[in-house]
């Protein structure tokens, strides 16, 4: 007789109450088995097969709506979820993407990375982000990048050509953002700096500013190197050359050391062109505190990007607003596209940005 009591606990028998009529699967990691529920679990309450109970599971599987709900309802009163780690295994996919983002992006731009994250969240997709204090840093994070079973990868750093063909050999699909390559195609969704940058030195030509200064970013800014040689080009065109040029490293800080490097070399400055909005708050407040200027009657200084703090009233900063949501839902969707069809041709998609016309600068 013991030998049969054995038998009834190791088949399941003690889940029966004193009555013997079965009870119900018990939660996910119970007190008493101490184990998650799975998807045979669900099967066997809801009466279906375990493949039926995958189809709930699957965007765009086929399944009556009727046997769904019937799942559905029993997966929520067990406590299951599908494992992702297997229905990777099962697709072939882990819907795990790479995010490459320059901590001076992030910090000065914190929108990008918050819409990208959400905007990927909304498609059930998770994010593996990888935050680079400059863009040199690209090569070891790919190091580590490829050691990831990751479905592709959005970069919001500058990918050298050798780079970009690593992607290729490791046919991991790519969307440069903000970025374009520079010989290899790759996809990429980017504001128009230069045409931006170009539009403010025009406003400020237009409004008769003659002597300028300009307050650049980090030599190996992609983006910041784009805006200062836009700048320089149309000054050259209205006859303006010699511009002092110093560097910042976008921010707030290198900003006013920036202002007091360009007053040293020529105090009768007009106009002072930075490359991003943080470096245009910094050489604002140094303007005002240590060389007495009134904005924009004294001095006109100009920014880029349309950053939360550039909008402050103390502020308001004349500058190019990149259209950030309509940017990161172009490189979430031509990203997704490209996962789902690796023969996608190369796309690129340049968005104009928005003239802000602030309190800190004369415009013509």
């Amino acid at each position: 007789m013991a030998r049969q009591g054995r038998t009834r606990k190791e088949t399941g028998a003690e889940e029966t109450g004193a009555t013997g009529a079965a009870a119900s699967p018990r939660p996910a990691n119970t007190p008493r088995t101490g184990r998650r529920v799975t998807s045979y679990d669900v099967a066997r309450e809801a009466g279906v097969s375990q493949s039926a109970v995958s189809r709930c599971f699957a965007a765009g599987a086929s399944i009556a709506p009727a046997t769904r709900e019937r799942v559905l309802e029993v997966a929520r009163r067990l406590g299951y979820a599908p494992n992702a780690l297997a229905q990777g295994l099962i697709s072939g996919r882990t819907n795990l993407v790479a995010l490459l983002i320059t901590s001076l992006t992030n910090r000065n731009y914190p929108e990008v990375l918050a819409e990208l994250t959400r905007r990927l969240t909304d498609r059930d997709i998770r994010v593996l982000l990888f935050t680079l204090n400059a863009e040199s840093e690209v090569d070891s994070a790919l190091d580590q990048l490829w050691r990831h079973s990751v479905d592709g990868a959005i970069s919001a750093a500058h990918l050298s050509d050798d780079q970009l063909r690593l992607f290729a050999q490791h046919r991991v699909p790519l969307v440069l953002y903000n970025r374009v390559a520079d010989g290899m195609p790759a996809a990429s969704v980017s504001c128009d700096s230069v045409a931006g940058e170009r539009e403010l030195v025009g406003r400020l030509l237009a409004a008769g500013h003659r002597r300028f200064g300009i307050v650049a970013g980090p030599e190996d800014s992609y983006v910041g190197e784009d805006r200062r040689r836009a700048a320089l080009a149309r000054l050259e065109e209205a006859g303006i050359t010699g511009v002092p040029v110093v560097r910042g490293d976008f921010s707030y800080e290198s900003g006013a050391e920036g202002l007091q490097a360009l007053m040293a070399q020529d105090g009768k400055l007009e106009a002072v062109i930075c490359v991003n909005d943080m470096m245009a708050i910094g050489a604002i407040d140094a303007a005002r505190d240590r060389f007495g200027r009134t904005l924009p009657d004294d001095l006109s200084i100009v920014g880029f990007d349309g950053s939360g703090p550039a909008s402050w009233s103390s502020y308001r900063v004349t500058s190019i607003r990149q259209p950030v949501r309509r940017m990161t839902e172009a490189a979430v969707s031509m990203l997704v596209e490209r996962i789902e069809d690796e023969k996608a041709t190369v796309e690129r998609r340049l968005f104009a940005g928005e003239l802000i016309e602030g309190r800190s600068a004369r415009l013509g």
